[in-house]
């Protein structure tokens, strides 16, 4: 047990009278805070250690706010003496970005947008009002300090990184110029910073707001421009349109504002908001390597690809305009295009239990590949994950966090990379990959779970999935 379990559980006992069954550390994202899981007969919490105890004091003071004023936050239950570790209410697994990806197009998804919307205009006004923002870390306003400040990580982090031919001083003054159009702007109101969609929760079909320790005293268009034009999330232009309007609506019906000028200036927010975010890719992506965010630095460019042909700011930013330019056609951010006919190759990827045996092939092959997953420690042991299988987030979660899983996976993927790299040149029709664990419900399930998404990803071919042993017990998942 780690020195941060064994905190957090005593912080549990402590709070609610009882030891906590169950303790699970969950993925870290791009910040140094560690978050678990803690659990208990019908009580769940979310457990965080952080290093920077200001940033937890931050944290703790704006949720209690917000709290006050009945905004959809976590609630804060109980602090260490010390303030480095705290709990918090579990809002469930479910984030805003899970419902997008899945279907941004479908109605009940743009809904749940526009709630996200209202809520953070809710939160952006009525919250600032008796708000001490002197509380806020590390700066307490979007001012040109800060502007700057995520400007040039822009430039040091992501544009010297992409090897941008550019004139300094000519961008500094465009620099200065974006900033001045920004700051004409009412800056007076709680600026989240970081509003995107895995910082929403959905709970009781209802946005919660996570992850606003870095909030300040700013305009209200930042916001919006971080949710709606959030890389990753991919969301349709013309719905964007969409969700702008939606929000300056919400917006007009809390403050007086001219709806046609806080649109122009909104695209101003746009446009910084995408540097920001190139400046965290290029810092968490091009240097520290995170695949996550170097996964999003593609969209991140279309949106600027988008932008730069269809949105005229009324201001003159030239050098700042070519570095974009450049960036946009950069080789060194183009997909990955395969021009293999991976077409003709059909994939099968079976989870089975070594109970009943390995899957016989049916294609006259004679077989395929076979992975043993029961190296990996085996969710199935401890009781809260008996009744789950491999695609259940907490076996997930488990699995990721507490075992060699990615490991295994590593060399599983370079294996048949080099038996699909050959079949696809060889015209081949047909590969079987099995995975097989104890019961052939949490290890084996998982594996071909994830080795269907890296087949799909890299080589654009959709694998058929088995999972034998549920179908068997008549759960097909």
């Amino acid at each position: 047990m780690t020195t941060h379990e064994h905190q957090l559980i005593q912080l549990f006992e402590q709070y609610y009278k009882i030891t906590p069954t169950l303790i699970l550390q969950l993925p870290q994202a791009g910040s140094d805070r560690i978050y678990f899981k803690l659990s208990a007969e019908n009580i769940e919490a979310i457990g965080c250690w952080g290093n920077d105890i200001k940033e937890n004091q931050t944290f703790i003071h704006h949720a209690l706010h917000f709290k006050k004023l009945h905004i959809n936050v976590p609630e804060i239950y109980a602090i260490s003496e010390n303030q480095a570790y705290y709990l918090q209410e579990y809002l469930g697994d479910i984030s805003l970005y899970d419902i997008i990806k899945k279907e941004v197009l479908v109605e009940h998804t743009i809904n749940y947008l526009k709630n996200t919307l209202k809520s953070l205009a809710f939160l952006q006004i009525k919250g600032a009002e008796n708000f001490d923002f002197n509380t806020c870390f590390p700066i307490q306003e979007f001012n040109r300090s800060s502007m700057f400040w995520d400007l040039n990580s822009f430039k040091y982090y992501f544009v010297r990184m992409a090897r941008v031919q550019f004139n300094e001083l000519a961008l500094n003054k465009d620099f200065h110029t974006l900033c001045n159009f920004l700051l004409e702007e009412k800056h007076l109101y709680f600026m989240f910073r970081d509003c995107q969609s895995r910082n929403v929760m959905i709970k009781d079909d209802q946005p919660y707001f996570i992850d606003f320790q870095g909030g300040r005293k700013g305009a209200l268009q930042y916001d919006a421009a971080s949710l709606i034009w959030q890389a990753g999330a991919k969301i349709p232009y013309p719905i964007r349109a969409e969700l702008l309007e939606y929000y300056t609506n919400e917006v007009c019906q809390l403050i007086a504002l001219d709806k046609n000028e806080f649109k122009e200036k909104y695209y101003g927010f746009v446009l910084i908001r995408i540097l920001q975010t190139l400046g965290a890719y290029g810092f968490r992506g091009l240097i520290e390597k995170r695949p996550h965010f170097l996964q999003s630095i593609i969209p991140a460019l279309d949106n600027i690809k988008w932008f730069l042909g269809n949105i005229e700011l009324k201001i003159d930013i030239p050098e700042l305009k070519n570095i974009l330019l450049q960036l946009v056609n950069s080789p060194l951010f183009k997909p990955e295009e395969t021009e293999k006919k991976s077409s003709l190759l059909q994939i099968e990827i079976n989870s089975f239990s070594y109970r009943r045996g390995i899957p016989e092939e049916q294609h006259g092959n004679g077989g395929g590949f076979v992975f043993d997953c029961r190296g990996i420690l085996n969710p199935g042991r401890f009781e809260p994950y008996k009744q789950l299988h491999g695609k259940d987030k907490a076996v997930i979660d488990f699995l990721e966090n507490k075992t060699k899983v990615h490991e295994f996976l590593e060399g599983v993927w370079k294996t048949i990379g080099i038996n699909i790299d050959d079949y696809i040149d060889r015209d081949f029709g047909h590969l079987q990959i099995n995975f097989g664990c104890t019961g052939g419900q949490h290890r084996s399930v998982y594996c071909a779970e994830q080795t269907a998404k890296f087949i799909e990803k890299k080589y654009g071919i959709l694998p058929k999935i088995r999972h034998i042993e549920r179908e068997n017990n008549g759960q097909f998942i």
